[in-house]
């Protein structure tokens, strides 16, 4: 049965069958049609007799939405396999498992062994072995960096820069929320209803997309966290790489991961 998505569990499904640019494909397509506002420094702004389409117009910022989550998968490819091949936590809970029932000893910190949470999966399985989201497991190249972590920081980048961030979401539409059976949504009415922009909502998508692959079992916590930032840094390489390739006067301004801004202006 299909459901909104209104828990950990739900966020590890979505990502366990989404295309790694799908999420912010779909923010971007909801943006354009609600007309969102461009950044400040988009140069048909304050035209009178003409608009963006190839350039500085929706094809063109969905055209780049696809391109910034090839690169970042590119990049994040190569720090998986040309540099860090780090241990998958399903292949590290083997390596628990066989420590823990003598078969093999590993360097494992006392604080894990002798932690209650391995009890309780015993306990519950009848083996120290980590319980995983995917039926087929954890997929078979290394954790780290995380694709999908990746391409959010570059694809959230791209929507930063391109919209204007600072737009409160309620000036576009009502916010909603999933009910505690995710068969139907319900107006939002946190404390933070007023407060929530554009901007915010775009990092809460790669966080929500990023976080889901931890959810699963297939992901260590700094595979996200520092995978959005290469994704991150990757989108503002393509931004600062096509300031010489538009004749328009334009400049993009965006808030990073760490709060910081950044300004890429055509030269």
């Amino acid at each position: 049965m299909r459901r909104y998505v209104r828990n950990a569990r739900d966020l590890a499904t979505y990502v366990h069958f989404d295309a790694l640019y799908e999420a912010y494909l779909n923010a971007c397509l909801i943006l354009l049609d609600v007309g969102a506002p461009f950044d400040a420094g988009n140069p048909y702004n304050a035209s009178q007799n003409q608009m963006g389409f190839a350039s500085f117009g929706g094809p063109h910022i969905l055209s780049l939405v696809c391109e910034v989550a090839t690169r970042g998968l590119k990049a994040v490819w190569w720090q998986k396999w040309g540099v860090h091949r780090r241990l998958r936590p399903e292949a590290f809970g083997g390596r628990v498992h066989n420590h823990k029932t003598n078969q093999k000893n590993y360097p494992i910190h006392q604080e894990l062994l002798n932690s209650d949470v391995l009890d309780a999966i015993e306990s519950a399985h009848g083996t120290y072995l980590l319980p995983q989201a995917f039926p087929e497991g954890s997929p078979t190249h290394p954790a780290y960096g995380a694709g999908h972590a990746t391409v959010a920081g570059a694809c959230v980048t791209i929507l930063k820069a391109w919209f204007e961030e600072s737009t409160n979401i309620e000036q576009l539409f009502d916010p909603k929320v999933a009910d505690a059976q995710g068969d139907a949504l319900e107006d939002y009415t946190g404390a933070d209803k007023g407060d929530m922009t554009v901007g915010g909502e775009l990092d809460k998508v790669a966080a929500n997309v990023a976080i889901g692959r931890n959810m699963g079992g297939v992901h260590w916590r700094s595979d996200y966290t520092e995978s959005m930032k290469l994704g991150e840094h990757v989108a503002i390489q393509l931004l600062l790489e096509q300031t010489e390739m538009y004749n328009e006067d334009y400049s993009f301004t965006l808030t990073k991961f760490d709060g910081s801004q950044v300004n890429i202006s055509k030269p």
